[in-house]
């Protein structure tokens, strides 16, 4: 069962395709999308990644929360279901 992480405090540059190969070094990526505005098309700042199993998210939670991505220090954590 894929376990769908919550990445935040994201450098504007950042895309997909970098989120998903700063995931992909801690285990199999499903998914990764940063979320853009609707009405600019910029970035939020925030994303999700989908890993395929709980030990790579947990593996990629410890690795990467608080760690220097571009120039920033990103938050990586469980996502939260919507609600």
């Amino acid at each position: 069962m894929s376990t769908k992480l919550f990445v935040g405090s994201l450098p504007w540059a950042v895309n997909d395709d970098a989120l998903k190969s700063t995931f992909e070094v801690h285990g199999t990526v499903v998914s990764a999308k940063v979320i853009t505005d609707r009405q600019t098309g910029r970035s939020r700042g925030f994303g999700f990644v989908e890993m395929e199993n709980e030990s790579d998210a947990n593996s990629a939670i410890q690795a990467l929360n608080g760690s220097e991505l571009k120039g920033r220090n990103i938050i990586v954590s469980e996502a939260k279901p919507k609600g």
